[in-house]
């Protein structure tokens, strides 16, 4: 059986936090965040959204995906977060995957300079060290992406973030891995609509996942394939979700996106 994509990645997430670990040490990150004043409280600026019945978008900066390839040629990732920020986008999701992704945590951290923004650090959690390494460079929330760690390990990764008063979003695919994700009661649930297996994206998937999570006591947010505003509305309309991670669709039209209308 021929390993899958998520697989390929973890592989080799797993080998570069290796070497991290022997050059950077706890108590660095430690005395990095005790230095950084910018951190903002994710989860609370969406639940304000909800409360006050408006959408969230976390809008994604990323360079390629391997399902996309290269997506932008020339990428500065302060100049899409500064369209973001003007087109009044709720929180940032930054891709930090160096191999396959193209991304790196220094993004992090000259966006949180300039731009007044919560940040997701989008990237493949798979050791509780990188929770503090991502703090120490500006994130505010991580992801737990449930179809690439165990439960053990996935409650590993919440708890550390819960320490260090980050906000988690949890991810699934799958009605398993939904009804898996209920554990994790002060987490943000995201379904993702790319299998990242096979990499393929059906936006049914929201619905079908949906109703395992429907009483959960914190937000549910609708991830990847939503391709225009109408799509998002009705997402919103059939689930009463109120927040959508979107990447693609705005990069690739990042002037004049009529998603952004709904905010």
């Amino acid at each position: 059986m021929s390993e899958n994509t998520l697989d390929k990645i973890i592989k080799k997430k797993i080998e570069k936090i290796d070497l991290l670990k022997k050059s950077t040490s706890l108590k660095l990150l430690i005395e990095k965040i005790d230095e950084n004043k910018l951190f903002i409280n994710f989860k609370a600026k969406i639940k304000n959204n909800i409360k006050n019945k408006k959408i969230s978008i976390i809008a994604e900066i990323k360079k390629a995906s391997p399902s996309a390839g290269i997506i932008i040629k020339e990428y500065n990732p302060m100049e899409i977060a500064e369209i973001y920020y003007k087109n009044k986008t709720t929180c940032l999701s930054i891709l930090t995957e160096e191999d396959f992704f193209l991304g790196n945590l220094m993004h992090v951290s000259k966006v949180k300079e300039k731009i007044n923004l919560p940040i997701l650090c989008k990237d493949f959690f798979i050791d509780k060290f990188q929770v503090p390494l991502a703090k120490s460079y500006g994130a505010d929330a991580i992801l737990i992406i449930l179809a690439g760690v165990s439960d053990d390990l996935a409650l590993e990764l919440y708890e550390e973030a819960l320490k260090f008063d980050m906000s988690v979003i949890v991810e699934v695919h799958t009605v398993e891995e939904a009804k898996r994700a209920l554990n994790f009661k002060e987490a943000l649930i995201g379904i993702n609509n790319r299998n990242l297996k096979t990499l393929k994206t059906d936006i049914n998937t929201t619905y079908d996942v949906h109703d395992i999570l429907v009483n959960h006591s914190e937000p549910l947010i609708s991830e990847s394939g939503i391709k225009t505003k109408e799509e998002l509305l009705k997402i919103s309309k059939n689930t009463n979700i109120k927040t959508f991670l979107i990447g693609e669709s705005l990069l690739k039209n990042l002037d004049k996106n009529s998603i952004f209308s709904v905010l």
